[in-house]
């Protein structure tokens, strides 16, 4: 009986340890560098190229900031009510979509019960070791993840992409037949981020609801 419970205890105490050396990230900015592939020389791969995406994390608040030389996009998202934003500037255009939580849900469709197939390959990206991940959309589209187990987001929902992920991804990539999109993480700070990078704007935008925003692409 001695003996058993000192098994147990070890045991207890690796598990412990095991938890202990994984990281909950609340206040976090992370950036990655966004590289586009194309066999064909398409044109938007050109003007990709080059292009940054920040993810701003503070408990349940996000946000994204994709920055190019064709214009911004932001993505403003309050976990706990549920309700986001997509703010899109481009060519002096000012837009801001707005999505309660079922619409945020509708519009994440696609990436709901992402199954990923673990891998052993593994990479160092910003110092931190990283594990092969993958999975097929419901699109059709492959995405093929690089997570270190060190650190995990305690707002796990602000991408449902990576919801089930057992780590944050430092590097992904979507493949379609025609593209290959590359972000990779190029910095990490762990400082608190000002809340006012989470909060909505009540001026100087064109407003316009997810379901106007819907009907306006059917239209085109």
């Amino acid at each position: 009986m001695k003996n058993i419970k000192i098994v147990l205890l070890s045991l207890l105490t690796v598990s412990g340890l095991a938890s202990f050396a994984q990281k909950s990230i609340s206040d976090a900015t992370l950036t990655y560098e966004i590289n586009i592939q194309s066999a064909q020389n398409q044109p938007m791969a050109n003007d990709l190229n080059g292009s940054n995406f920040t993810l701003y994390l503070k408990g349940a608040l996000s946000r994204t900031d994709m920055v190019s030389s064709l214009g911004n996009e932001k993505t403003i998202r309050d976990g706990k009510t549920g309700n986001a934003v997509i703010l899109k500037e481009y060519s002096g255009q000012k837009l801001m979509i707005t999505l309660s939580k079922d619409e945020w849900e509708e519009k994440n469709t696609k990436k709901n019960d992402i199954v990923f197939t673990l891998s052993n390959e593994h990479k160092t990206l910003i110092g931190y070791n990283c594990s092969k991940a993958s999975a097929t959309l419901n699109d059709g589209s492959i995405l093929t993840v690089y997570y270190t187990k060190d650190l995990i987001a305690f707002n796990k929902d602000y991408d449902p992409t990576f919801k089930s992920l057992p780590g944050l991804p430092l590097q992904f990539e979507y493949e379609t037949a025609k593209l290959k999109f590359i972000y990779t993480a190029s910095k990490m700070d762990f400082n608190p981020v000002p809340a006012a990078k989470f909060e909505f704007p009540k001026s100087g935008y064109r407003v316009m609801t997810f379901s106007e925003n819907k009907q306006g692409k059917k239209d085109l």
